[in-house]
């Protein structure tokens, strides 16, 4: 007689590395390489900041080094968090899978619900991790400092006050953190700007035609509010928008994506996905789903990002 199988779907070796992909880099942010993805980091990353005075002087027959160079750093040092989750196969009896569980007293867990299972966990961490990759606080459980925390405590980053978004005075006050960005980053290709989802929102209200401000009733391309889709590119005096929907309302942040980044030893072995089924460990009608992995973020030349909040 063939051996009997319990679990017959198990996640874990090759897999989990293509698990943990999905959970930590499906989030918009980093799906869509808004910031920039530093993997495979097992401890600590030292990311050297250089800076010089006027290195061009006047000429001379002798050398003379005379000017300033100074090197600075910055650590991004992912923290490690945790998925547990447990459930009894019992739930699942009276489900419309319980055909799929087989007719024997001693229940698989349904293979498709074990797939849905992690997929669904997958999207949950995604979803955390675009909240922490902005608005995160270390001190809260299951959270890192995000970019909010990091840009605040800086005193190099160019701070822009803010104040509650409406579609009636968007514009002007994304106008304010475009005119704040310094001269040294503007002009760059990677140069955007990251909005939260309300004042994303208000600006697509916004280009959908008023008048006072401009845009005339009919708004962009006089197609008033039917004028924008979700094909439609964003963008502010020709700097990028992007939308940040894990950044907090009525912020934002203008920064080049290279010198904004997350980091995640996401192909170390600290990163695993497992279903386990504890029949043949406990005798219990228990399946445990288990994720582990590390992530953190990072900011580069506070001077060039400017924070309006």
């Amino acid at each position: 007689m063939a051996t009997t199988n319990n679990l017959t779907t198990t996640y874990a070796g090759e897999f989990a590395g293509k698990y943990i992909s999905a959970a930590l880099l499906s989030g918009k942010t980093l799906a869509e390489g808004n910031i920039t993805v530093v993997p495979n980091v097992k401890f600590k990353q030292v990311m050297k900041k250089v800076a010089t005075d006027g290195i061009v002087k006047n000429s001379s027959c002798d050398f003379d080094p005379t000017s300033t160079l100074t090197l600075t750093e910055r650590i991004l040092q992912p923290e490690e968090f945790q998925v547990n989750l447990q459930l009894c196969k019992q739930d699942f009896q009276s489900d419309w899978e319980a055909v799929q569980m087989g007719y024997s007293a001693f229940d698989n867990l349904p293979p498709q619900f074990s797939d849905f299972l992690i997929a669904h966990v997958a999207d949950k961490v995604a979803q955390k991790m675009e909240q922490n990759i902005w608005n995160g606080t270390n001190a809260n459980a299951g959270e890192f400092d995000g970019f909010r925390t990091t840009l605040l405590a800086d005193g190099d980053v160019v701070d822009v006050a803010g104040q509650a978004s409406t579609a009636a005075n968007v514009i002007a006050e994304i106008g304010k953190i475009a005119d704040a960005i310094p001269s040294s980053v503007y002009g760059n290709e990677d140069l955007a700007i990251y909005l939260p989802s309300n004042i994303y929102r208000n600006y697509i209200r916004a280009l959908g035609g008023f008048a006072a401000n401009g845009l005339g009733a009919a708004g962009t391309d006089s197609k008033g509010t039917q004028w924008y889709s979700n094909a439609n590119a964003l963008s502010y005096d020709g700097l990028q928008i992007i939308l940040a929907s894990g950044l907090a309302s009525d912020t934002m942040v203008a920064a080049q994506k290279s010198n904004l980044f997350f980091g995640t030893g996401l192909m170390s072995d600290q990163n695993q996905v497992k279903v386990i089924d504890m029949a043949d460990i406990d005798g219990s009608q228990n399946v445990r789903v288990v994720m582990r992995f590390t992530a953190g973020i990072q900011h580069g030349i506070g001077s060039d990002i400017v924070l309006y909040s």
